[in-house]
C-alpha cells in the first residue's frame, strides 16, 4: 500500500463529508500507455476516498487488472456491464470493449488512442444520460486520438460539442483560477481569433462559474494583455487598444468586475493575481506557464461553463515515467476532489435559486 495522503487541505475534506450524498463519479482512462490508469488506480487505493463517491472507470477488467499488475497496485475492483450496476464502496469498471489491448508503457501508438476515445465516449454518453453525475478524464495524446469520427483538438473541444453550454478552459486550485480567451489556437493565429464578441462570452461564462460553482457572489476577474506590456500604448501591437480595452470598457461600465488588460510578467510576478476571484488568459501558454508553476501537483483542468462537470489533472501523459509506478496521483485526487464539490455546489445553487423564485411567485 503506497504512503497516499488523503488531502492537504482538511478544511475541503471535511465540507465533502458534510454532504451525505454519494455522487457517481465517472472516469475515463486516458491513453493506455501513458500514467492515466495509474494515477487514477492509486487515488482509489485509498479506502477512504469511496467515503467521497462511488468511482466508475470506462475501460474492460482485463485492461484495468494488466494495468493494476503491470504496476505493481493492489487493488480490487468490481467488473460491471452497466452502470447502474456499480456498487457503493467498490471501485467499479464498466466493461466497454472485451479484446485486450496492447499496451507498450511510453509508446505513442494508434492502438492507445483508440481505447482512449473508446472510455472517453462511452464515459461522456453515461454522463450526457446522468448515468453518472460528474466526468474526471485520464490524460490522453492529443495526435494520436485524432481519426475520422474523432476530430478534435483536446477534451475541451470535443466535450463542447458533445455537451450543452459555452465552453472554457479553466485551469483552477484553492487560491489560482485562470481562464482562457484562446486554448488549443497557434500563437500565430491568436490575435485574430480574439474579438468583442470572444471576449464578452468566455468574460461572462468565468464570471457566471465563480458564482454557481465557486459560490463567488460578485467576482472579481483579470484580463491579460495580448501583446507584450499589453501592447504598450499600441507600440508593440494595437489589439491590446482596439479590441481588449474598448470591451473591459463597456463590461465594466454595465457593472461586471472586469479589469485590464494588465502586462502578463509582471501581473504574476508581483504578486498581482492575487487580488483577483480568476484571470483570463489571452492564450494557451501565457495563463498555463505561470499556473502550472506556482500550483503544479494541485491543480485541476475543469471544463467551466457546460451544464455538466468534467475536471482533468493538471499533466498529461507523461510518457517518460509510464509503467514505472513512480507518478505523483496528487492531481488526479484533486481533480477527483473538485468535480464533486463542483456538482455539490451547482446543485446548492439550484436549489437557493429555486427557492428564491418560489417566494417571489408566493410574494406576487
Amino acid at each position: 500500500m503506497s504512503s497516499f495522503v488523503l488531502s492537504k487541505s482538511d478544511t475541503k475534506v471535511q465540507h465533502i463529508m458534510e454532504e451525505n450524498t454519494k455522487i457517481k463519479l465517472g472516469i475515463s482512462v486516458g491513453d493506455l500507455n501513458g500514467i492515466g490508469c495509474e494515477v487514477a488506480l492509486k487515488t482509489f487505493q485509498d479506502s477512504r476516498m469511496f467515503d467521497f463517491c462511488t468511482p466508475i472507470f470506462f475501460a474492460s477488467n482485463k485492461t484495468i487488472g494488466f494495468q493494476a499488475k503491470a504496476l505493481g497496485i493492489d487493488i480490487n475492483y468490481n467488473g460491471i456491464q452497466d452502470v447502474s450496476k456499480a456498487l457503493d464502496g467498490k471501485l467499479n469498471v464498466v466493461n466497454v470493449w472485451k479484446e485486450i489491448p496492447i499496451i507498450q508503457f511510453g509508446e505513442a501508438t494508434e492502438e492507445a488512442g483508440k481505447y482512449a476515445i473508446k472510455s472517453l465516449r462511452a464515459a461522456v454518453d453515461a454522463l450526457k444520460n446522468g448515468a453518472i453525475d460528474a466526468l474526471v478524464t485520464a490524460p490522453i495524446n492529443k495526435n494520436n486520438i485524432q481519426s475520422e469520427d474523432f476530430n478534435f483538438p483536446g477534451h475541451t473541444d470535443f466535450l463542447a460539442e458533445e455537451l450543452e453550454g459555452e465552453s472554457l478552459m479553466f485551469m483552477v486550485t484553492d487560491d489560482l483560477k485562470v481562464g482562457l480567451l484562446t486554448d488549443h489556437v497557434a500563437v500565430k493565429d491568436v490575435a485574430e481569433a480574439i474579438n468583442p464578441i470572444l471576449i464578452r462570452t468566455k468574460v461572462r461564462t468565468i464570471e457566471k462559474s465563480l458564482q454557481i460553482d465557486y459560490g463567488i457572489r460578485r467576482p472579481k476577474i483579470a484580463m491579460l494583455g495580448i501583446n507584450p506590456h499589453s501592447g504598450d500604448n499600441g507600440t508593440i501591437g494595437k489589439e491590446d487598444e482596439e479590441v481588449l480595452k474598448p470591451v473591459i470598457k463597456e463590461m465594466s461600465d454595465a457593472g461586471h468586475l472586469v479589469f485590464g488588460p494588465y502586462a502578463a510578467d509582471g501581473f504574476f510576478g508581483s504578486d498581482s493575481y492575487k487580488k483577483f476571484d480568476a484571470i483570463l488568459a489571452a492564450y494557451h501558454d501565457q495563463g498555463l506557464i505561470p499556473f502550472k508553476t506556482l500550483s503544479f501537483g494541485n491543480g485541476v483542468n475543469y471544463t467551466a461553463g457546460l451544464n455538466k462537470v468534467r475536471t482533468s489533472p493538471d499533466h498529461g501523459t507523461a510518457y517518460e515515467i509510464a509503467g514505472k509506478n513512480n507518478a505523483d496521483s496528487s492531481s488526479f485526487k484533486e481533480a477527483v476532489f473538485a468535480a464533486i464539490q463542483i456538482f455539490k455546489n451547482r446543485e446548492e445553487y439550484a436549489e437557493l435559486t429555486e427557492n428564491v423564485l418560489q417566494k417571489q411567485r408566493v410574494r406576487r
